[in-house]
């Protein structure tokens, strides 16, 4: 098996879709139209895996009783200080490079203030 694309359920499909493609970097691979709602998958452009925004309200709709609480994601990086530069610039709010056991790590925050982590590739 591989890592196709992780869901994240949002509130704000717009806010959050915006902030993943003009914040961050990703690019809409696909959108899907479910039910009177739009369902996008974003990703970085030279990557297969995606992130597959999934509207709460769908969910809410569509009564499949899914926990929707935000999973856990970890970015890899070749150059953290940059990329922490890089997401500070763009108006994300990101903490401060650290040491996490050893391994050089920081975290940010979407607008619905879900936190990923970035880390420094070995």
């Amino acid at each position: 098996m591989q890592l196709g694309y992780v869901v994240i359920y949002v509130n704000d499909l717009e806010r959050c879709h915006q902030f993943w493609t003009d914040q961050v970097g990703m690019v809409t691979k696909r959108s899907s139209e479910t039910d009177g709602f739009s369902i996008p998958q974003i990703g970085f452009a030279d990557q297969d895996v995606a992130i597959e925004l999934v509207p709460n309200a769908f969910m809410e709709k569509a009564g499949h009783g899914a926990v929707t609480v935000a999973p856990s994601m970890c970015f890899h990086v070749n150059a953290i200080e940059n990329e922490h530069q890089r997401l500070t610039a763009a108006g994300v709010v990101v903490s401060p490079i650290g040491d996490h056991f050893g391994t050089t790590t920081f975290a940010f925050s979407d607008p619905e203030d879900r936190w990923f982590a970035v880390i420094s590739k070995p």
